[in-house]
């Protein structure tokens, strides 16, 4: 008795459920051919081909590196330089925050370069080697010049558990000054100097004398200083005309500088969080602005002369 009041019960509940289906079949809202017509309708609308297009990019008819052309009417060169231009062009994000820490790094970069008698196109150096951050490479190659243990000693930096002047930005620039305009009365180029900068000296001298030519643009490279030249002049190029390449933006999008006044220090520092505080400013903004100093205190034995940098009241919250 109870398997037949189930099995009538299952009945009823199927037919109630053919009677809705059949009156939404009449009403046309299960309509094969409409709803199918609906749904292409809104993946069409939906799909990105529809708003966004990636288009090619005309590589620029004259381009040189600190002041040296570029040779575009070889096939190699020119799909090389068209490879980095695409690349760096969209990769939006990136190329947007470069060109906003350009605008607070650059000035502090700009007058080194011009002192130290390097053209300025070498700032553009310093981008693609470090993203102008204090970046630390797997081979602990430092800062935005990404600079050696051993060769920032070997151009006078100090290095110790206290002080890393590689973090320094203006000590750093004139260091890989010093390099560059070695490397550039040796091969008599800049554009062999900059991708020295990547492979070493001897590594380009090497591969000069092997392959008999004196020109960067002649030289077959292994991938990485193969590309360095075409990076530096595909973001010097899209920084300089960010409105051509379809970057668009403020100028108070753009990272501001900091007003910075140096404080003398000569001796010993115990504390640099108690030292922080006594400017108006935490250990975090000290050390912002002050990355090379690599520990909470300063032994300074040997009582050198340092400048410590303070941004200037107002330029950040006052502390409690």
């Amino acid at each position: 008795m109870n398997l037949l009041k189930s099995a009538l019960i299952f009945v009823g509940i199927l037919i109630v459920l053919g009677i809705s289906i059949n009156a939404y079949v009449q009403d046309g809202e299960l309509n094969s051919s409409e709803s199918g017509s609906i749904l292409a309708d809104t993946i069409r609308n939906r799909s990105v081909a529809t708003n966004y297009r990636i288009k090619a990019l005309p590589v620029p008819v004259n381009l040189d590196f600190a002041g040296e052309p570029v040779p575009l009417e070889d096939p190699d060169v020119y799909e090389r330089m068209d490879r980095e231009l695409l690349v760096n062009t969209y990769w939006q994000s990136n190329a947007l925050l470069l060109i906003k820490r350009a605008n607070k790094f650059f000035p502090i970069i700009e007058p080194v370069l011009e002192e130290e008698g390097i053209p300025e196109d070498f700032k553009y150096l310093a981008v693609i080697e470090s993203g102008l951050t204090q970046a630390v490479s797997p081979a602990k190659a430092v800062g935005f010049w990404q600079i050696l243990e051993g060769t920032g000693k070997e151009y006078g930096l100090e290095i110790n558990s206290n002080v890393d002047e590689r973090y320094n930005i203006e000590k750093s620039t004139r260091v890989a000054a010093d390099y560059l305009k070695k490397a550039k009365a040796r091969f008599g180029s800049w554009t062999l100097a900059a991708a020295s900068y990547n492979a070493g000296q001897y590594g380009v001298d090497k591969q000069l004398d092997r392959q008999k030519v004196d020109d960067y643009y002649e030289l077959l490279l292994g991938e990485e200083t193969g590309r360095y030249v075409f990076r530096i002049l595909a973001l010097k190029e899209i920084m300089n005309n960010p409105e051509k390449y379809g970057f668009d933006y403020e100028e108070e999008d753009l990272y501001a500088p900091i007003q910075l006044n140096k404080v003398k220090v000569d001796t010993a520092v115990e504390n640099f969080p108690n030292f922080a505080r006594e400017f108006g400013i935490n250990y975090k903004t000290l050390k912002i602005h002050n990355p090379w100093l690599r520990d909470d205190h300063l032994n300074n034995s040997s009582r050198r002369t340092y400048y410590i940098e303070i941004p200037e009241k107002g330029q950040y919250p006052k502390l409690d």
